[in-house]
C-alpha cells in the first residue's frame, strides 16, 4: 500500500513537471509582450510630448515675430492663441530672381516736334513716322550710294550724344577680327564643354561668349584702331547742325568689369550714335565706301547734292562673310520679328539690347539687299522693358513694308526726280 502511494506521487510530480515546462515559455512570452507593448507606448508618448512642446515653441516664436511687426507697423498684435502653426515637416526654397526696374519711358508725343524736313524724301520721311508710332525713338534713313539722309524722324535724338550700342557693336568687332584674320566665318570658336560656334551663328543668334573670345583674341588696341577706321569717336556727318561726337575709349574697360571682351560684345564703355551706325551699315552695303552723312536742308541742296567721301575701307572682300550671318539674323535669329512686316525682299541686319542707368535701349540696324532702292536705315529706341532689339527690328520690318508698298525697291520707269528717290 505504502509502495503504491509513493508511486502515485512520483507520478504526480512528474505530470506536474511536464505541465510546468509545457506552459512557462507562454507564460514569459506573454510577460516580454507585455512589457515590450509597455516600453513602445512610453516611447511613443516621448515623442508626441516632444512634438507638442516643438509645436509649442514654433507657435511663441510665430507669436513674438508677428507681435513686433505689427508693432513695428503701429498695428493691433495678433493674440498668440489664433495663430496656426505652420508645418515643419517641410522646407520650401524660393528663387529670388532680380528684376531691372527702369525709370524712362518706351512711349513719347510729338517727336517730330523741331525737325527739319526740307531736303528730306517725303515718301521715306512718312514711311518712318508711320512705322515709329509712339515709341520713344528715331529712325535715320540714309542712301548707301551717296552718304545722303533721306528722313530722320525725331532728329534731336538722332543728333543726340548717342548711347551704349549693345551687340550692334559686333559687326565692327566682326570686320575688324576678319581683317585681322583672327577668324574666318568658318571658324568655330568653344564656348562650353560641349558647344562651339560659327561666325554666321554668333551673328545671327548675337552671342555674347563668342565676342567676348573674338575681342580678347583681337585685344584692345586692335579693337581701337579698327573702331575709330569705321568712324566711331568722330563725327558721322558733314557740316549737320546739331550734331553731337560719341564716344570710344582710349583705355581698355577694367577687367573686373569684363574687359575688352565685355566692350565688344556688349559695347561696354562705349557711346555710338545712330549717325555713326548708319555710316557704318553704309559702307557694308555699298562695299567700303564710307560716306559723310549729308542732311540736305534745302530744295537747292537737294538738286546739287554731291557725295563727300570720308575715306576707304578694306572691306569689300569681307562684306560676304559677314553677310549670311547678318542675313541669318532676320530669318531665323534676333531680327526675326521684322519678318512679320516684310519679306518680299532680302534684308540684312544686326539688333542690340542694353541697359543702363534705368534706361533701355533698343538698337537696329540693316539695309535692304535689293537692285533698286538702296536704303540702310538705323532704329533706336530707349526706354523700359518694352524697349528692346527685336522690337526695333519689328518696327523696321513696318518701315519697309510702307515703303514697298509705295513701289520704292520697284524699277524706276522714269529718271528719279529732284526731292525723291523713291520711284
Amino acid at each position: 500500500m505504502i509502495q503504491m502511494i509513493r508511486r502515485f506521487k512520483m507520478f504526480a510530480f512528474v505530470f506536474l513537471g511536464l505541465v510546468l515546462s509545457t506552459s512557462l515559455p507562454a507564460r514569459t512570452s506573454s510577460t516580454t509582450a507585455k512589457t515590450t507593448a509597455k516600453k513602445d507606448a512610453r516611447v511613443t508618448e516621448s515623442t508626441r510630448a516632444k512634438r507638442r512642446m516643438a509645436a509649442l515653441r514654433h507657435r511663441r516664436a510665430a507669436a513674438k515675430l508677428v507681435t513686433a511687426k505689427a508693432t513695428t507697423k503701429g498695428a493691433k498684435a495678433v493674440p498668440a492663441a489664433k495663430l496656426v502653426p505652420a508645418k515643419t515637416t517641410k522646407t520650401t526654397h524660393r528663387r529670388h530672381r532680380y528684376y531691372e526696374r527702369f525709370t524712362a519711358s518706351s512711349f513719347a508725343d510729338d517727336i517730330t516736334d523741331g525737325d527739319d524736313t526740307t531736303g528730306e524724301d517725303p515718301i521715306v520721311r512718312q514711311a518712318a513716322i508711320d512705322a515709329l508710332g509712339n515709341m520713344n525713338g528715331t529712325v535715320v534713313a540714309i542712301d548707301p550710294t551717296s552718304g545722303r539722309i533721306l528722313a530722320a524722324v525725331n532728329q534731336k535724338l538722332a543728333l543726340s550724344e548717342g548711347a551704349q550700342p549693345c551687340s550692334t557693336i559686333k559687326v565692327a568687332v566682326a570686320l575688324a577680327a576678319l581683317s585681322e584674320k583672327v577668324i574666318t566665318r568658318e571658324t568655330e570658336i568653344k564656348l562650353g564643354r560641349r558647344s562651339q560656334m560659327s561666325l554666321t551663328e554668333a551673328l545671327a543668334h548675337s552671342n555674347n561668349a563668342y565676342f567676348e573670345a573674338v575681342g580678347r583674341r583681337l585685344g584692345f588696341d586692335k579693337v581701337s584702331y579698327y573702331a575709330h577706321r569705321f568712324g566711331l569717336g568722330e563725327l558721322a556727318g558733314y557740316n549737320i547742325e546739331g550734331e553731337h561726337l560719341g564716344v570710344f575709349p582710349t583705355r581698355e574697360l577694367d577687367a573686373r568689369l569684363g574687359g575688352v571682351g565685355k566692350m565688344c560684345s556688349f559695347g561696354e564703355s562705349i557711346s555710338m550714335t545712330p549717325l555713326q551706325l548708319g555710316a557704318l551699315v553704309s559702307a557694308i552695303a555699298n562695299g567700303g565706301t564710307l560716306y559723310y552723312l549729308q542732311h540736305p536742308a534745302s530744295p537747292e541742296e537737294v538738286v546739287n547734292f554731291q557725295p563727300r567721301i570720308k575715306r576707304q575701307l578694306d572691306i569689300g572682300p569681307l562684306v560676304p562673310e559677314i553677310a549670311e550671318g547678318m542675313t541669318g539674323a532676320v530669318q531665323y535669329g534676333t531680327a526675326r520679328s521684322l519678318r512679320l512686316n516684310f519679306s518680299e525682299e532680302q534684308v540684312l541686319g544686326k539688333t542690340g539690347t542694353c541697359s543702363k542707368d534705368g534706361t533701355r535701349f533698343g538698337w537696329f540696324a540693316s539695309y535692304a539687299n535689293t537692285q533698286y532702292g538702296h536704303i540702310v536705315t538705323v532704329v533706336f529706341l530707349q526706354g523700359g522693358r518694352p524697349t528692346f532689339g527685336p522690337k526695333a527690328a519689328e518696327i523696321s520690318g513696318k518701315f519697309y513694308r510702307n515703303l514697298y508698298d509705295h513701289n520704292f525697291f520697284a524699277q524706276p520707269t522714269t529718271a528719279a526726280s529732284s526731292g525723291s528717290t523713291g520711284n
